[in-house]
């Protein structure tokens, strides 16, 4: 049963059509799909405060209910390194429509994935995987599967990627812990069970995978129109 502070979250997000992004997290992380550290900071002295408390370097994005897409307005600033950095960040994102504060949150590295459902009118919920970042239409790597996921269904579909080996090891590189990968997947899975009927489609891009950890870097939920 979806938690009633995430279904406050979803009910709040109709008039816009979309989830801001913090409160995606907040709801991502809710339901145990691991998130970064992260603040909503409304104030230039918040963001600054919520930068210190995590640790620099940090990523910056821009929140506002019309900037669905941040890259192509620049509202995206990672690997800031100092408050001055940051304060520059803040004035540049303010001038942008609707802006509505920033998002602050610490830097992830490893393999870029992207994790995502569409609620598909004839199957149901269907979860995708595959090599995420600003290059997913480039390859275009991913492998779709019905929901649920079972456990072994997630190195079932690194295995149907093309760069599926890049990201176990090839030639000395860095593997991703793949019971990690499971678990944020199988987590991901179970919350679009839950939620599949308010929402029109999820995508987690990138997920950062590593030997250590698997984390949502950033997450867009689109509602149903006309909801």
């Amino acid at each position: 049963m979806l938690a009633a502070d995430s279904m406050r979250i979803i009910d709040a997000a109709r008039k816009d059509g979309w989830v801001l992004e913090p409160e995606a997290l907040r709801l991502l992380g809710a339901a145990g799909v691991p998130v970064p550290r992260f603040a909503w900071s409304r104030t230039r002295e918040e963001a600054l405060a919520a930068a210190a408390q995590i640790g620099f370097p940090v990523v910056a994005k821009v929140v506002s209910a019309q900037v669905m897409h941040k890259s192509e307005v620049r509202g995206v600033q990672p690997g800031i390194a100092d408050p001055g950095e940051l304060s520059r960040a803040w004035d540049q994102f303010s001038r942008l429509p609707g802006f509505a504060g920033v998002l602050v949150a610490e830097m992830l590295a490893g393999h870029e994935l992207i994790v995502g459902a569409k609620i598909d009118f004839q199957f149901g919920p269907v979860i995708l995987m595959g090599i995420g970042g600003t290059a997913v239409e480039v390859y275009k790597d991913t492998v779709t599967r019905m929901a649920p996921l079972a456990a072994r269904d997630v190195p079932a579909m690194i295995e149907c990627l093309r760069g599926g080996r890049l990201l176990t090891g090839h030639r000395g590189g860095e593997a991703l812990d793949v019971a990690k990968l499971t678990e944020l997947v199988l987590a991901f899975s179970a919350l679009v069970m839950t939620i599949g009927e308010r929402i029109d489609s999820i995508d987690l891009n990138p997920v950062f995978c590593s030997s250590e950890r698997c984390v949502v870097a950033d997450a867009r939920i689109v509602l149903p129109s006309g909801t």
